[in-house]
């Protein structure tokens, strides 16, 4: 069982995808795991990837796909694998069904968790951070006792200029625009299967299981 799994920032991917590999039984490989885990190990892989993330620039997709191919063909994810943050556009994908194609093997199922925009700029503009001590609050999902303050050390919460709702919706445009091209390819491969990512967490995992076994 192959399975990538896409969303935009906010959708959940990442809590969904570690649930959902857990009960299904296969390996959850995330890219930005993988590119720190390079950096770590300090080879030649891992010297190239940190070698672009100190300039500031994308991590060139014949790099990323070597190191997501290195990562799939270990023993763990010989019984499948949900992908989680790769691939992020056509390109990447095409270059993905060709490296798997060299070895005989394919992705079997992509889910798509969609959010309205909406929600998502609410999910994702809510993140306020102390000033102090760093620690992270939800004006919705885990607000402070006090407003403006932090739970721990009493310090002044402050929002980052990323996190305010106008670059908040840049972003998830920006995400929207290079994944479209992305989700047409793996629906006209009769791959793709969409669940939504609105409403209680266990429901939306429940979903995306029964999503990914009826596949």
């Amino acid at each position: 069982m192959r399975v990538i799994l896409l969303g935009a920032p906010g959708s959940g991917k990442g809590t969904q995808a570690g649930l959902a590999a857990e009960q299904l039984g296969i390996s959850h490989v995330a890219s930005g795991d993988l590119f720190r885990a390079a950096v770590n190990r300090g080879d030649e892989l891992g010297n190239q990837v940190k070698s672009y993330m100190e300039k500031g620039l994308l991590v060139p997709d014949d790099v990323t796909i070597k190191m997501i191919m290195e990562r799939i063909s270990r023993p763990d994810c010989a019984s499948g694998f949900m992908l989680d943050g790769f691939p992020r556009t056509l390109e990447q994908a095409k270059a993905l069904d060709r490296a798997m194609g060299e070895r005989g093997a394919q992705i079997d199922q992509v889910i798509y968790i969609n959010v309205t925009v909406n929600e998502l700029v609410r999910r994702l503009s809510g993140r306020f951070i102390c000033r102090e001590c760093q620690t992270p609050y939800h004006m919705v999902s885990s607000p402070p006792k006090t407003p403006g303050k932090c739970d721990r050390c009493g310090g002044e919460l402050y929002q980052r200029s990323d996190d305010n709702p106008e670059t908040v919706k840049k972003r998830i445009d920006v995400y929207l625009a290079d994944t479209a091209p992305l989700i047409d390819y793996y629906r006209a491969s009769g791959k793709l299967v969409e669940v939504s990512g609105e409403g209680d967490i266990d429901d939306i995992s429940r979903n995306l299981i029964q999503a990914v076994t009826k596949g």
